[in-house]
């Protein structure tokens, strides 16, 4: 850089054009954004049974959820040992850092820079008989190619940047929401199966001791072979079945294993009566969560995908805004002062400053159709972003009104259910009575014993259904979730 003599008009003009500079961004370009009107009828379901609780699912952290203190504890140990929730938050942490650099573009970059240059001109240059040898001291502060974002292309490309950081940040709250769902319901499908297999255990004992009285009486003379071979055959069956559901057990067992992140202590693990008793389905009762009144709309509007996709909707606007900024000339400034000096001694002294500024205007002239093809790639993603975000509306609602669904008949089916189970024993002790008093056929009392064994198994089952429903219903209204859990990023 040649050295120059700073003027006072030319420092006053610099001053001033950088501090334009750093006050622009006056037109943006980028369209209103508008929330797209949600594609959802007015009401949850057809049956016009709407809750009258107000409180809001995502308002009710999910300690509050669950009672057994047991699971609660697993899911703590799953949101601090999940692999895919840590990558979720590294994505936070990248989306965060991304965001920072595009914001720094809309800020000068600054720079300070000093050297010492030698330079030797042979004699055949120099105006002397011989060469010549010249030392040059420098310091600058430069300023780099700053653009005056006077039609926002840079504003816009940072908001781009920060709403895909919220729609990140939203996708981790999904995720562990998800994830506290799915251990909730491994957990209770591990004790549902520990229940049959309890229940498995209970009906060979009491098959086998069956067995042993009938071969008893056999062996008297009391009896037929054929009785003999029935009840060897319940027996067999009861074995099959209890060697299943251990093997059933164990599998779940790994399932949520892996979902936790670490192997469970037995003390964490559901006992066999967890799922398989009404007194415990009545406590798991004030697991539910009621649904809030008011519109559907209003309520999933809160779910974090549904949030992503909104925010991706946002970004897809700002874009818009960059591509159509990019019609438009640009402006960048480029600048350096600092002192120059052939003597380190005389690098400080008023006669030394220097200086120099380039701004420079690009015009688009001629792109081949460059920038408006990606204005229009732009706005074709708006498209897309707009028909996700309507989609994601219409699964959280079909999600929640499936929930509500199945539930509105719960209640009916756990009534007959039980009832069945209660009936179906009667049947069962009544045919054994009248066996053994000669009344009726061996064939009776297996059929009644089949009978009663499947009313169990299904009683356990949609215990187990009913509170699977629970956790769906609190999954799909947003569930609610703790800030600080496992990750320390604020909300």
């Amino acid at each position: 850089m040649r050295g120059a003599r700073v003027r006072p008009a030319a420092a006053t003009a610099l001053c001033a054009v950088l501090g334009l500079a750093l006050l622009t961004g006056c037109a943006n370009l980028a369209p209103d954004f508008e929330r797209p009107p949600a594609p959802l009828p007015s009401a949850w379901s057809r049956t016009g049974s709407t809750p009258t609780d107000t409180t809001a699912a995502a308002d009710i952290d999910w300690r509050a959820f669950i009672l057994d203190e047991r699971l609660r504890q697993v899911v703590q140990m799953s949101l601090q040992n999940n692999r895919d929730l840590r990558v979720a938050v590294l994505n936070i942490e990248r989306a965060r850092a991304l965001h920072r650099i595009e914001r720094s573009a809309s800020l000068p970059e600054l720079g300070a820079q000093a050297s010492r240059s030698q330079q030797r001109s042979p004699s055949s240059a120099s105006a002397g008989a011989q060469g010549s040898t010249s030392t040059l001291y420098s310091v600058e502060l430069e300023l780099s190619r700053y653009e005056i974002d006077f039609f926002g292309r840079i504003r816009n490309l940072g908001d781009a940047a920060l709403e895909t950081f919220f729609a990140v940040q939203e996708n981790r709250r999904a995720l562990q929401i998800s994830l506290v769902a799915d251990v909730c319901s491994a957990w209770l499908v591990l004790a549902a199966d520990r229940a049959h297999l309890q229940l498995a255990r209970d009906t060979l004992a009491s098959q086998q001791a069956s067995h042993e009285l009938t071969r008893r009486t056999h062996d008297l003379g009391g009896t037929s072979g054929l009785v003999l071979a029935q009840a060897q055959t319940t027996v067999d069956s009861a074995r099959i079945e209890v060697a299943r559901l251990s093997a059933q057990v164990t599998l779940d067992r790994h399932a949520l294993d892996l979902l936790v992140g670490a192997a469970l202590a037995d003390a964490l693990l559901p006992g066999p009566g967890t799922t398989g008793s009404a007194a415990n389905a009545d406590r798991a009762a004030s697991l539910l969560v009621s649904v809030p009144a008011g519109l559907p709309s209003e309520l999933l509007q809160r779910r974090p995908d549904v949030l992503a996709a909104e925010h991706l909707l946002r970004a897809a606007n700002a874009d818009i805004g960059a591509a159509r900024a990019a019609l438009f000339p640009s402006i960048s400034l480029t600048g350096a002062a600092g002192t120059q000096s052939r003597s380190l001694a005389g690098l400080f002294s008023a006669r030394s400053l220097a200086w120099n500024f380039v701004p420079q205007i690009d015009l688009p002239i001629f792109d081949s159709g460059r920038r408006q093809a990606n204005l229009h790639v732009s706005e074709a993603q708006q498209a897309i972003e707009v028909a996700r975000y309507e989609a994601a509306l219409q699964v959280a609602f079909r999600e929640v009104a499936d929930a509500l669904g199945e539930r509105e008949w719960l209640a009916e089916r756990l009534a007959a259910q039980t009832s069945l189970t209660e009936a179906t024993a009667r049947v069962h002790a009544l045919s054994t009575a009248s066996f053994r008093k000669g009344a009726v056929s061996y064939l009776d009392v297996l059929d009644a014993q089949r009978s009663l064994y499947a009313a169990q198994q299904n009683s356990i089952t949609l215990r187990l259904v009913e509170q699977v429903n629970r956790i769906a219903l609190y999954r799909a209204l947003g569930g609610g979730w703790n800030e600080r859990d496992a990750t320390g990023i604020p909300r």
